[in-house]
């Protein structure tokens, strides 16, 4: 098996995960993705110098981890994958911002560090709480939930076919590169000039294949929307869901909860 044809199969897993029958499964796909931005808007909102503040706002990603089974690890290594990315935007803050903000001893922290943490715990949490949303709504449930909060239909549609056919573009390479190592035996990796022809030849056999599937899709009646065989409606566990979850990220939001209880133990002691 292929590079492309484990990170094909990987990539699929989120979709296969969306299938279960735990309750955060079975709630509504709107309240799922509204209570997913309320909770990405609040730790964005944060301040940069964050960290204490930011930890108790994982009980989110954990809990729904917890009740709706899914594998912690596969989570926990998609998003170590991406980190480098969320690194490079914080690199540089310990050079920029080098003010002490605390002691450790005799060791001060600037605020460039503590800044560069923050961003990595904000990371952490927006991009988990993400990616768990998929796996208990799926890309499918979240464009129907897109659509119900009357977002244009086109950009609706046109995010799902992106996501779709990213299948399609995957499948394609896969099957070059099996070709490619059947050919030389595998021995080395592609040179520059067999790279660029196989970028050649996969945007035309993608292109071919994406226009063969738009041909089917007209011929079945598509008119340019979405039709689900899922009807969709609210009950009270989706509003108390909601509800829920909002105070909660209120609350974490206002009261430096790890302070107080710090202070609080202090003061007892």
């Amino acid at each position: 098996m292929t590079f492309l044809e484990r990170n094909f199969l990987d990539i699929r897993n989120l979709d296969l995960m969306a299938r279960g029958d735990s309750w955060p499964h079975r709630l509504d796909p709107r309240v799922k993705v509204l209570t997913t931005m309320i909770f990405i808007i609040t730790v964005v909102s944060m301040d940069k110098y964050s960290i204490s503040q930011l930890i108790p706002f994982a009980v989110f990603p954990v809990s729904l981890l917890a009740a709706s089974g899914l594998p912690p690890g596969y989570f926990l290594k998609k998003i170590l994958l991406v980190s480098p990315f969320a690194l490079m935007v914080g690199l540089f803050n310990p050079l920029l911002d080098q003010t002490i903000l605390l002691h450790i001893g005799s060791l001060g922290i600037s605020g460039g560090w503590i800044s560069l943490v923050s961003i990595m715990l904000r990371f952490t949490l927006t991009v988990g709480a993400a990616l768990i949303l998929i796996g208990i709504t799926s890309f499918n449930g979240i464009c129907l939930a897109l659509e119900k909060f009357r977002v244009p239909k086109v950009f609706v549609v046109q995010l799902l076919f992106l996501y779709r056919y990213i299948f399609v573009l995957l499948d394609e390479a896969s099957r070059m590169s099996r070709a490619r190592s059947l050919r030389s035996l595998d021995i080395k990796g592609p040179g520059i000039k067999t790279f660029g022809s196989m970028a050649g030849n996969l945007l035309l056999r993608a292109t071919g294949r994406a226009e063969r599937i738009h041909l089917a899709m007209l011929c079945r009646g598509f008119d340019g929307n979405i039709h689900t065989m899922n009807s969709s409606s609210l009950y009270l566990k989706d509003i108390l869901f909601l509800l829920g979850w909002t105070v909660v990220f209120y609350l974490l939001r206002t009261y430096n909860f790890p302070e107080l209880i710090g202070n609080g133990v202090l003061n007892f002691t």
